[in-house]
């Protein structure tokens, strides 16, 4: 399975959760989003974003202040 890669590097708070929340709601439960940041803001927005929204933060990497989060989508739930 291929995971699509967001780079935001450069891009301050909240904008990289924001691109990555809209490039999630287009993938398919259990696909992969990698974002690429520099904001260290990011760090706690994507935990705080993948415990609001059910997504699972699968990997993140601090390598000399580029920072990569790899997200999976949640499951949809299905309607009553």
């Amino acid at each position: 399975m291929n995971e699509a890669v967001l780079d935001a590097r450069g891009l301050g708070c909240p904008l990289p959760v924001l691109k990555a929340n809209r490039l999630l709601r287009g993938m398919q439960a259990g696909e992969k989003l990698r974002v690429l940041a520099t904001d260290r803001a990011s760090i706690i927005d994507f935990q705080v974003f993948c415990r609001e929204t059910g997504h699972a933060l699968v990997a993140f990497a601090d390598e000399n202040g580029s920072l990569s989060f790899t997200i999976r989508r949640r499951a949809d739930i299905p309607s009553p």
